[in-house]
């Protein structure tokens, strides 16, 4: 298979960069030029740090060229609050590194911006950490000889949706930006994954900035480093995997099921087997469309779920963005 081959071609939807990788190095195999990856697990949780280097990484796995890091936590969906609280602190260990990495001082003013529409709530992660993280920018504008050391500027912002606000996100975000001017630009987002086990479990971060929409299709401006003037992080989860990905997975399963039972495959599932993944994917997405296009979908108890990963992560922002958060009591820090 060619070096140059362009992951947007595969028709995959997905906003993680680590499936984005993994279907790469189908393709490609485990080298992928232009892109770098570690990964290493503790006690059920994976961290997988991704780097693309070049345009040649960007095209590969179709993400920007920047840093990405991805955390895994299958566990979590059994509501362990021990588990929680270690992927808190795992999750501001891994953030605080991250800052450093791409530069940011630790003195650096932070603005967090929670996007996403808090009526629906596979949306509504971005919101519900907003509710959560320690805001401090107001004590330092009114009375800082009161605040403590190991605190810095933190302000926080949920502005909603276009059809709620009828302006566009990044149009908000930039008023207060110019306003407030902070160092740190936070987003939070709800994402879209390729597999339904990484929905809900699974905390993506990358300094490419964020598209709002973009999980669900949407092309709308991007908030990031160059609409903005100031670094952008955007910190992810996804909450929602397509339809066409979910029935396309599974037929793929039962492929592989059958050709361990019998060599006459190509007699049970006829054209389809030999059909390029792409062509296949969009054959799925041909026959739902009547049922209303390409359906979102997401886990029943999404409600306990979305409640749980915005609080690990509100309790990991807290710890890596103020030193005199105590890393080892996180949940006294979130409310």
């Amino acid at each position: 298979m060619s070096a140059d081959v362009d992951l947007r071609d595969f028709g995959v939807r997905t906003d993680l960069a680590l499936e984005a990788q993994e279907i790469a190095s189908r393709e490609l195999g485990e080298h992928i030029p232009g892109v770098v990856a570690e990964k290493a697990s503790e006690d059920g949780i994976t961290v997988t740090r991704i780097q693309v280097l070049d345009e040649r990484g960007s095209r590969a796995i179709g993400k920007m060229i920047g840093h990405y890091v991805t955390i895994e936590v299958p566990g979590l969906r059994r509501k362990d609050s021990d588990l929680q609280d270690r992927v808190m602190r795992v999750f501001a260990r891994e953030f605080e590194a991250f800052l450093a990495k791409i530069g940011v001082p630790k003195e650096a003013k932070v603005l967090i911006v929670g996007l996403g529409n808090w009526n629906v709530t596979p949306d509504a992660l971005g919101p519900i950490v907003v509710e959560n993280v320690l805001v401090t920018r107001h004590y330092f504008e009114l009375m800082p000889e009161r605040v403590s050391p190991g605190y810095r500027q933190v302000s926080a912002i949920a502005p909603g949706v276009l059809g709620i606000t009828g302006i566009e996100t990044s149009e908000i975000v930039q008023g207060i930006v110019d306003k407030s001017r902070p160092d740190l630009v936070i987003c939070i987002d709800a994402l879209a994954s390729k597999s339904i086990e990484r929905v809900n479990t699974t905390i993506q971060i990358a300094d490419t900035g964020i598209h709002p929409g973009s999980g669900i299709g949407n092309k709308r401006k991007g908030i990031n480093r160059e609409t903005l003037g100031v670094p952008t992080v955007a910190i992810g989860v996804p909450t929602v995997v397509y339809a066409s990905t979910i029935v396309n997975n599974s037929i793929e399963m039962i492929m592989d099921h059958v050709r361990r039972q019998t060599d006459r495959t190509r007699e049970i599932f006829g054209v389809i087997e030999s059909l390029p993944a792409a062509e296949r994917l969009e054959f799925v997405r041909e026959v739902l469309g009547p049922l209303g296009q390409d359906l979102l979908v997401t886990t029943k108890e999404i409600d306990e779920f979305i409640e749980d990963i915005a609080n690990v992560i509100a309790g990991g922002l807290n710890a890596s963005l103020h030193e005199a958060v105590d890393p080892d009591n996180l949940a006294a820090h979130t409310h």
